[in-house]
C-alpha cells in the first residue's frame, strides 16, 4: 500500500509567508506613502541649489553679473546689462524660469546676513566673491532653506514648518 503524500502548506509555512508579505508592504508604505511633500520639497530644493551653483560659476566664467529672484511659486535668473538693468536670462536651459509644483512657494530670506525684500534680485558677481544668501522653499508641511556661502557652495537644510 502506498502511503498518502501530503499536499498543501503547514500553518507555520503560511504564517511565515504572511509575515514576509507584511514586512515588505511596510517598506513600501514607508518609502512611498506619506512623504510625498517632503520628497518633492527635497527634489525641488536640490534642483534650485544646483541652478544657483551653476549661475555663480557661469557669472565667473563669462565675467558678468547674474542674479536670481524668487516670488510665489516661481524663480528665475537674470543678467545685468552694461546699463545696470536686469534682463531675464533666456539662453541657458539650467537657468530657465522654474514654476514649482502646486502648494510650494519660494522666497528670498536673507542676503549678506540681512532680510531682503520679496522682489529682490540676489546677485552673483563675476569675481566669484558673493555675499551669503538664503532662499526659503516651503509647502504646508515642509520648509527648506537653500543657502549659499561666499565660496558659492550651496546647501539645503530643513526648517520647522512655518504654517
Amino acid at each position: 500500500m502506498v502511503s498518502g503524500s501530503r499536499s498543501g502548506f503547514t500553518l507555520i509555512e503560511m504564517l511565515i509567508v504572511v509575515f514576509v508579505i507584511g514586512i515588505a508592504s511596510t517598506f513600501v508604505v514607508v518609502n512611498l506613502g506619506g512623504n510625498g511633500d517632503r520628497r518633492t520639497a527635497e527634489r525641488e530644493a536640490a534642483r534650485l541649489a544646483g541652478a544657483l551653483e551653476h549661475a555663480a560659476a557661469l557669472a565667473q566664467w563669462n565675467g558678468e553679473t547674474l542674479g536670481v529672484s524668487a516670488e510665489g511659486s516661481t524663480y528665475r535668473f537674470w543678467r545685468r546689462g552694461v546699463d545696470s538693468r536686469w534682463a531675464a536670462l533666456t539662453d541657458d536651459d539650467v537657468l530657465a524660469p522654474r514654476a514649482l509644483p502646486a502648494e510650494f512657494t519660494v522666497s528670498p530670506a536673507a542676503y549678506a546676513g540681512a532680510p531682503v525684500a520679496a522682489d529682490a534680485i540676489l546677485p552673483f558677481r563675476p569675481s566669484g566673491r558673493n555675499e551669503p544668501y538664503a532662499l526659503l522653499l516651503a509647502s504646508p508641511a515642509w520648509s527648506l532653506v537653500v543657502a549659499g556661502d561666499p565660496l558659492n557652495r550651496v546647501q539645503v537644510a530643513a526648517q520647522a514648518a512655518s504654517r
